[in-house]
């Protein structure tokens, strides 16, 4: 029976996240680009479980793992999403704003 990944230890974290990185080498392995990118996701969600929210606040600006053209500045925390808007490196933020996993985010910009 699978658990919400909230109700899992942080040792059942990191063996879902071993299973997924598998996962993700197989199907990478066999070409299978969409696989690659819902286990890619997967992934950066079992790993915002393993981090504590309460380390992000709202206005603080981050950089983006994987995605260095770009900025996110935290609106609000809602479970291990963080709600805002990405900035580019022209300090224009984009209007729609949008949840990126935790993990996701970066080295801090400000505080």
């Amino acid at each position: 029976m699978k658990f919400r990944y909230s109700e899992y230890t942080v040792e059942q974290l990191r063996e879902e996240l071993a299973d997924l990185k598998e996962k993700l080498q197989t199907a990478e392995q066999l070409g299978e680009v969409q696989k690659v990118s819902i286990y890619g996701r997967k992934m950066q969600i079992v790993a915002s479980y393993m981090i504590n929210p309460d380390e992000f606040k709202p206005d603080d600006i981050y950089t983006i793992n994987g995605d260095p053209g770009y900025s996110f500045k935290i609106n609000y925390i809602n479970g291990v999403m963080a709600w805002g808007h990405r900035i580019n490196l022209l300090n224009e933020m984009n209007e729609v704003e949008e949840a990126l996993p935790i993990a996701m985010l970066g080295d801090i910009v400000n505080q």
